[in-house]
């Protein structure tokens, strides 16, 4: 098992270790946990808030989750949300909840557009909404490879100006 010195303390830590058993310090090696959050707030949330780094803080065992207006991180929580979960009124991520979503799975009151998408207008591979456009579409207007509603159709010809 390799060996590394601590930066602030000396002590010999193991090179999986993700903290000094001495002295608290994040190992060299460990992926850092950083965190940006501005000094302008609103409604008491920050303006932006940025959190890069793994989801669990290896320190006390919490999820690190950003929260803000504009929220960036693993997990995510604003008005605009982006991260691997992220929970806003516009979210982008893995799993994106909010009134707009976009993602892996987007979950969404308004447009949700995803590889599995559920809102009130949906598309994507999988789509489930009242407007569902997808590979497979399920809902009450549906545009797909099997089924072509007429309400749609004239929809987007109207949109397109033709």
């Amino acid at each position: 098992m390799a060996m590394t010195r601590c930066d602030d303390c000396g002590r010999e830590i193991s090179d999986k270790a993700l903290a000094c058993p001495g002295c608290g310090a994040a190992a060299p090696n460990a992926m850092q946990l950083l965190e940006y959050r501005s000094k302008r707030t609103l409604c008491g949330l920050p303006l932006v808030h940025v959190v890069w780094g793994p989801s669990l803080d290896w320190r006390t065992g919490r999820v690190r989750a950003a929260k803000g207006i504009i929220a960036v991180g693993p997990v995510a929580v604003g008005v605009l949300a982006v991260g691997g979960l992220a929970f806003g009124a516009v979210s982008f991520g893995g799993l994106a909840l909010g009134l707009a979503a976009v993602g892996g799975m987007a979950v969404a009151l308004g447009l949700a557009v995803g590889g599995m998408a559920l809102g009130l207008v949906a598309v994507g591979g999988c789509a489930v909404g009242y407007y569902a456009i997808g590979g497979g579409a399920f809902g009450v207007h549906v545009l797909s490879g099997a089924r072509q509603d007429a309400v749609l159709l004239d929809f987007f010809k109207r949109l397109s100006g033709g």
